[in-house]
């Protein structure tokens, strides 16, 4: 990583190809966990335009503030087509069709790793079913992200880090508590 960090924290985008529901997850929980250290943005390859409902309601009742998050493409964060996009760090697919997909360019050369999991979006079931499915989705992120803050950043060659990274990706969620 450049010397720069010392100045300004990590930017970290979160790409799935809606930007509805797991992408905006990651991003709402690094703005909180990492902040001051790490800014978190989301995107999406084919952006559905809204933030799935079930998304939303989900960070309301862990008293994240929603009223910011947006369905947007991921040209926002490309120096292809936005000359002001922010020096990415760290850029990571959370959804398996967006790891697939050709990206754009991102500034700064940053490290990618792919950490997917389901859509809870495709749950199907009743209210209660399809809240599983996003708890269980918050859970993942949350883990993986608590791990990804945690590693020692300063102590890691790029391809140390490359592989600390790329193991997060295959990190289980926590088990869920009888109080959730």
């Amino acid at each position: 990583m450049s010397a720069d960090h010392d100045r300004r924290p990590f930017n970290v985008l979160f790409l799935c190809t809606g930007n509805s529901c797991r992408s905006i997850i990651a991003e709402a929980i690094m703005n909180r966990e990492g902040q001051g250290k790490f800014v978190a943005f989301s995107a999406g390859s084919h952006p559905t335009g809204q933030v799935n409902p079930h998304a939303l309601s989900l960070l309301k009742k862990f008293n994240y503030p929603v009223s910011t998050y947006r369905s947007k493409a991921w040209d926002e964060f490309s120096r292809e087509t936005n000359p002001d996009a922010p020096e990415l760090d760290f850029v990571f697919t959370v959804c398996d069709d967006a790891a697939g997909e050709v990206c754009p360019y991102w500034p700064g050369q940053p490290m990618t790793a792919h950490w997917g999991m389901p859509d809870p979006a495709r749950a199907e079931g009743s209210e209660a079913e399809i809240g599983l499915a996003f708890a269980d989705a918050y859970r993942m992120l949350n883990n993986r992200i608590g791990i990804f803050l945690n590693l020692p950043m300063a102590k890691l060659d790029r391809m140390s880090l490359q592989s600390r990274l790329n193991e997060i990706g295959q990190a289980k969620p926590a088990p869920a508590t009888p109080a959730e």
